[in-house]
């Protein structure tokens, strides 16, 4: 392949900024804030997991106080009931009598059971709200870190961004005097290795590779005319000839 000097220079600044713009992309790819926004979103995860249960422990105990309240009371009301009767002088038969008052008698145990059910469940809801209450607290912390963490995170990727459209802007501007054939076997060897597509030969070393060229290769380079596009015979590289190559 044939290109003006000129141009083949061109490829050095072209590279320059592909070699910024992919530093600055590895840069926005590895900032600290991504780890620590992974982490503590894993940790929200878990929070609210465990405050959803929470939740729904909550509201099923609830359920369960209500429902016990209502029993005792419906107790309570029958045991008021049949009080009532017993003190009314109503009933004078002795069987009926006694039947009542074993009642009421039957009625206080079952009340009493009822009652200490009803404290179990309630300790149990205090002790499930206590619980509740310490998660949504650790979830709000957590979501305020992961904020802070989300902030600085975007507000290191507006300057990152920043500088690769400057990067870009360079980068177009250099692009614009290498041929488009050039450019394509360009990209094609960048993309081979590792993002260096063309190095300077400066002190008869390819700054691709960083090896010293042999004395042979150094000859045929210094005899190729000046619009030959070089390859390093080292690495494959694109070698562009600079005044300090040392030919």
């Amino acid at each position: 392949m044939k290109a003006d000097p000129t141009a083949q220079s061109a490829l050095l600044d072209l590279q320059a900024q592909d070699s910024v713009l992919a530093q600055l992309q590895h840069r926005k790819n590895s900032l600290p804030e991504h780890a620590q926004i992974a982490d503590l979103q894993a940790k929200a995860n878990d929070l609210d997991g465990a405050r959803i249960e929470a939740d729904t422990e909550v509201s099923d105990l609830t359920r369960a106080q209500k429902k016990a309240d209502a029993e005792v009371e419906q107790v309570k009301t029958r045991r008021a009931r049949d009080e009532e009767r017993l003190n009314s002088g109503a009933i004078s038969n002795p069987k009926d009598l006694e039947s009542l008052q074993h009642e009421l008698v039957a009625l206080e145990r079952r009340i009493s059971t009822l009652e200490d059910d009803e404290l179990e469940v309630m300790e149990k809801l205090e002790e499930a709200q206590t619980r509740l209450t310490a998660l949504e607290s650790d979830l709000t912390a957590i979501n305020e870190d992961l904020a802070q963490a989300v902030d600085a995170r975007d507000a290191a990727i507006v300057v990152l961004d920043e500088q690769a459209a400057a990067a870009q802007a360079d980068r177009a501007q250099a692009a614009a005097g290498v041929p488009d054939e050039l450019i394509a076997l360009y990209d094609k060897v960048r993309a081979q290795y590792g993002g260096l597509g063309a190095a300077a030969l400066r002190a008869r070393r390819c700054e691709g590779c960083r090896l010293e060229l042999n004395g042979a290769d150094l000859r045929d380079i210094a005899a190729a005319p000046e619009d030959d596009v070089l390859r390093c015979p080292e690495c494959g590289r694109i070698l562009v000839r600079t005044a300090e190559s040392g030919l």
